[in-house]
């Protein structure tokens, strides 16, 4: 698995190269679609972000305006520090194309990033 989270100049990159790194990332609770960011930068609920995402076999990302709902702290027992972001209703289209690529794991129990 290969998940691969930074920020650059306030951009944050989101790289989910796996079907796994893309389960650990979702966040199918969030209203309208969520992904968990890994980041040390602190960022507050609430807080305007930018991602550039690529998912698993796509070679370039596509840029996501993102709002932060989520945030694991650095520190957290047990978890990764970063952020959940809810996507805006302009990427619905990508939540449906995640969401197929996730079809059969979509109920599983396995634990996330978040949960």
């Amino acid at each position: 698995m290969d998940m691969n989270m930074g920020a650059e100049g306030g951009i944050l990159t989101l790289e989910l190269k796996d079907q796994a790194a893309l389960y650990q990332a979702y966040m199918p609770f969030v209203k309208g679609g969520g992904l968990f960011v890994n980041t040390a930068r602190q960022y507050s609920i609430g807080d305007d972000v930018f991602v550039l995402l690529t998912l698993l076999e796509q070679s370039e990302p596509i840029p996501v305006a993102a709002k932060v709902v989520w945030v694991t702290p650095k520190g957290a027992t047990s978890y990764l520090p970063g952020i959940g972001i809810q996507l805006s209703e302009d990427n619905r289209e990508l939540m449906n194309r995640i969401e197929t690529q996730l079809a059969d794991q979509l109920n599983s129990k396995k634990p996330t990033y978040t949960m």
